[in-house]
């Protein structure tokens, strides 16, 4: 999953001051239908306040409570600009809240029998491989719901973003070393989870899109939800993603994450997301039938991995198989986020004693209304009032993600060397490089400048400025368009380029290139 300004808030917090009135409420206190009801009327006034103050431009929320969807409503627009309103069938992207449903989705298989969580997944699917041979022997689908296989968390990311699909992705995880022991450390990896669903309906010879249907979507009434990017497509009222531009929502950018679908690529609405929730909370049973067998389902919310402390809340955080699972101000919740920073932020938090779900979508990123109105709600259910302003809060947590990265980058790039030393001919570059990972990349000459083309056919074209010697300057990312990143060339005695170095293709040490010989 990848990941992309601090607003006004005055008349948000106004709300939130006057709530104050209500009375506390102490620990002991039973969540009565009366208090859920108050505090809903409070969450629909954040909503609206988080839309009209321009926080994001759209918002779908679900809240169930005891197996009764208690709310289900949208806010604001699927596109700013335009006039078509988020209803509670508004299809999202709802990102890497896809995790928590694929773990469902394979709770299901091993309810079946058709595997277990500690099935192998060289038994699964022999292909399959990591760097070391004892962590490949050993490998299981619990492994990597979990995010413990050592497999550096953008593993993956890296060659989704120059064009790979899913196949390829998977098979060139075997060159990327490790970034800790096998079960030693947590590593959040999209395509290390992705592995384990795909693996884990192997079984079924079915792909994983058509066993997620199976499994949940249809048993569920989710007519609206799909693990394929064509069918978010198709949808006529789906929400398009935003970010920010000269200080305006604007969508800017598709995203087209199916190579990750177990992990990111899930498309939902508030009201298909809201009987997911009741399945939860019914232990695996929907409708007075039992869907999934109660304990494959709990073995997601078992903590197997510390993620230290919440940021803004400070409960302590723990993750289990697609799942967080905190123990915060208020007890037990689980909980899951999503983010795409071209434009998507969604949340769902569970009180499982308490038989309490809300799901919110959101169409824009950076923000952090999802969590601001869940943590806020949760304070008007459990102590009837809003303890601070969690949407101030949660925002500069998620904007703060990608400005320090941005500005050292731009940083280094602001302006070439005082006396810059000249680059070579384009025929000193040029030529075609290659390592495993990344594959074939092409370099030409262009102009003053260079042409580098990476992934299938060339599928990605960057244009390298000249920024000083041997190395180059691009713009790769359109997640972060305004995000510099150098490309290096090494120069042997022959003056020619025996290697190149992408540095936003680098992060796990996998980015440098050898010159194929002509």
């Amino acid at each position: 999953m990848r990941l992309d300004r601090n607003l006004c808030r005055f008349r948000i917090w106004a709300v939130v001051a006057g709530l104050a009135l209500w009375p506390h409420a102490t620990a002991a206190d039973p969540i009565t239908p009366e208090r859920i009801t108050a505090a809903l009327s409070r969450l629909e006034v954040l909503a609206q306040g988080a839309v009209a103050n321009g926080d994001v431009p759209g918002l779908a929320i679900a809240v169930v409570h005891d197996d009764e969807v208690v709310f289900l409503k949208g806010f604001g627009h699927r596109e700013a600009g335009k006039p078509e309103a988020v209803d509670a069938d508004t299809v999202f992207q709802i990102a890497s809240l896809s995790k928590p449903v694929s773990a469902t989705v394979v709770a299901a298989l091993v309810s079946d029998g058709a595997v277990s969580w500690d099935s192998k997944v060289v038994d699964l699917d022999p292909a399959f491989r990591l760097a070391d041979p004892y962590p490949t022997s050993e490998l299981t689908i619990r492994d990597l719901f979990s995010h413990r296989s050592g497999l550096p968390g953008t593993a993956g990311d890296d060659l989704e973003d120059i064009g790979y699909d899913r196949a390829t992705i998977l098979h060139r995880l075997r060159f990327v070393p490790p970034s800790s022991s096998f079960r030693a450390g947590y590593s959040y990896s999209n395509f290390g989870l992705t592995e384990g669903a795909v693996a884990a309906a192997k079984p079924t010879g079915k792909p994983w899109e058509e066993i997620a249907e199976e499994k949940l979507y249809r048993p569920l009434g989710m007519a609206s939800t799909s693990s394929r990017h064509a069918d978010f497509m198709r949808r006529a009222d789906r929400a398009a993603l935003h970010v920010r531009v000269d200080g305006a929502w604007a969508a800017k950018i598709r995203r087209d994450p199916d190579a990750q679908a177990p992990a990111g690529g899930v498309s939902s609405t508030a009201r298909d997301l809201a009987q997911w929730v009741r399945l939860l909370l019914g232990d695996g049973s929907y409708a007075g039938k039992t869907l999934i067998a109660a304990d494959a389902l709990d073995q997601t919310h078992v903590p197997l991995m510390t993620r230290g402390k919440n940021p803004v809340s400070g409960g302590e955080s723990f993750y289990g198989l697609g799942w967080n699972i905190e123990f915060g101000r208020h007890g037990l919740s689980w909980s899951h986020a999503g983010a795409f920073s071209v434009g998507a932020r969604t949340l769902v938090t569970i009180f499982p004693k308490e038989k309490l779900g809300i799901v919110i979508l959101a169409n824009a990123f950076p923000t952090g209304v999802p969590e601001g109105l869940s943590d806020s709600f949760a304070d008007l259910v459990f102590d009837g009032k809003v303890e601070k302003d969690w949407i101030a809060a949660w925002n500069g947590i998620y904007v703060g993600l990608f400005g320090p990265m941005i500005e050292a980058a731009k940083a280094a790039y602001a302006s070439p060397p005082p006396r810059p030393t000249p680059s070579r001919r384009a025929g000193a570059y040029a030529g075609r490089y290659a390592n495993d990972f990344i594959g074939d990349a092409v370099v030409s000459g262009a102009g003053e400048g260079l042409v580098l083309k990476l992934g299938p056919s060339g599928a990605r074209s960057y244009s390298l400025a000249h920024f000083d010697g041997d190395r180059f300057m691009t713009f790769p990312d359109a997640e972060t368009p305004d995000r510099p990143a150098g490309v290096s060339f090494a120069v042997g005695p022959d003056g020619k380029a025996s290697a190149m170095t992408i540095d936003f293709l680098d992060d796990n040490h996998m980015g440098t290139l050898r010159r194929i010989p002509d």
